[in-house]
């Protein structure tokens, strides 16, 4: 009976030994949604972890959905919001100081990602994402996403918002003139000229022209025309395919533009175009809401889609990762952040910030009637055809973003001002070799 006891004993603290999980749930952290194997499984009971989020609509939609993955996960997620400014300069301070707040952030990376890689502040997720790489379905990412979030190989961030550059606009106009949508950069510049009416009120094109902003706009004119911002570590601004890309870009605005054309970052472009008065306006897919909404636009029915126009090196239109998440390398809970960014990136919760207005990065989601109901068709194609050919960049890649793109903005202004382009790009080239040579 004593030796009967003794294993009985054994046997129940084996047990009771065995039974309980790991608060931290492990770097693969259970299934898609973070819930662990079993149907109970509260993996990160009693683990806080914070969110710092842009003041963005994809941020409204996670909040709808995030009490039912606190409940499946006993994880607390507590989200600060910020103006994108503010969110920077928060950032800034956070994480300079080696604070262990925020655990996972949005972050722009083609803006940040090479200041915050340099400075240490990112976790680099290769291990994680190897890890759990048939879990979430990496390879489901577009390849350009991926590459803007992807620094010296390192991936620094999980994208969740896409944006392309794409052409709109006016069917009725186009339709009128007899022409045809143009697919090439030569095509549009003939359909620019025909359309062009000031006279009645019309402009041949409208683009963002302050110099700083236009940069991004301009780029995908330099990647058709072969050219790009920089070959390796050496300034390009002045190679033969960028001069065609800032020539076609600026002479178009100085020809067919509207007037004051400097000072228009995109909401001023987008309502030229929106109030009916330019035929063609190219910008980031992401705003086309403004050009069709009822109280903002008087040609929502008129608007058009389409691919950027091929150059003499094709079409190359810029298919980026406007913002992603993030993990502070400093933060104490890493296995819950993990979890919380794949819960956050995965399909299903990208089907419904999709559906909430906020393109995002998944082909799944992307061909899911469901993710696309609430876009325009033709919009659908142009975005699927952009994110299959599309690069991953749509500004220099260099760690004083806003100073390289003041100095390649220059360019463009001089062109807009109709002064001489090859002279502005060489004098911009040299300066801008100081800032890549002072960045090693």
């Amino acid at each position: 009976m004593g030796l009967g006891l003794t294993v009985l004993l054994i046997a129940m603290l084996a047990a009771a030994c065995g039974g309980g999980g790991s608060d931290s749930g492990g770097v693969s952290g259970g299934g898609s949604n973070g819930s662990g194997s079993g149907a109970d499984a509260k993996p990160f009971a009693g683990k806080k972890i914070t969110f710092y989020t842009a003041n963005h609509p994809w941020a409204e939609t996670i909040k709808t959905l995030l009490p039912e993955f606190e409940d499946s996960t006993g994880m607390k997620v507590e989200i600060q919001g910020f103006a994108e400014d503010q969110l920077s300069q928060k950032l800034s301070v956070q994480l300079t100081s080696q604070s262990s707040d925020p655990d996972v952030f949005m972050t722009r990376p083609l803006q940040e990602a090479r200041m915050y890689f340099r400075n240490g502040w990112y976790e680099m997720l290769n291990d994680y994402v190897e890890r759990d790489k048939s879990e979430i379905d990496f390879d489901d990412f577009s390849s350009s996403a991926v590459d803007s979030t992807t620094v010296d190989g390192q991936i620094v961030a999980i994208p969740i918002i896409s944006e392309q550059e794409v052409l709109y606009y006016r069917k009725d106009l186009l339709e009128k003139a007899g022409l045809e949508v143009p697919k090439t950069l030569d095509e549009l510049e003939e359909a620019i000229k025909a359309l062009h009416d000031p006279d009645n009120g019309v402009y041949g094109f409208v683009a963002r022209g302050q110099a700083q902003v236009l940069v991004t706009q301009v780029s995908s004119f330099v990647f058709s025309e072969g050219g790009d911002f920089m070959d390796g570590d050496k300034a390009a601004v002045n190679t033969p395919g960028a001069i065609r890309g800032f020539s076609r870009y600026g002479s178009w605005l100085r020809e067919y533009g509207p007037p004051g054309v400097l000072n228009f970052s995109w909401p001023q472009a987008m309502g030229v175009f929106a109030q009916g008065k330019a035929a063609f306006y190219t910008d980031a897919s992401a705003i086309y809401k403004n050009a069709i909404d009822p109280d903002k636009s008087t040609i929502g029915e008129h608007v058009g889609y389409a691919m950027f126009p091929a150059g003499s090196a094709g079409a190359k239109p810029y298919s980026i990762t406007s913002w992603a998440l993030g993990m502070n390398a400093k933060s104490a809970n890493k296995d819950a952040a993990w979890a919380f960014i794949k819960w956050a990136t995965s399909k299903e919760v990208m089907l419904k910030t999709q559906q909430g207005g906020n393109p995002g990065v998944r082909q799944s989601v992307w061909n899911d009637p469901e993710g696309v109901a609430g876009f325009p068709e033709q919009l659908v194609e142009v975005i699927r055809e952009s994110s299959k050919i599309g690069i991953g960049h749509d500004r220099p890649l260099v760690i004083n973003v806003g100073q390289a793109r003041d100095i390649i903005g220059s360019i463009v202004v001089q062109a807009i001002l109709g002064e001489d382009v090859q002279a502005a790009a060489d004098r911009a080239n040299a300066e801008f070799q100081e800032l890549i040579d002072m960045e090693k």
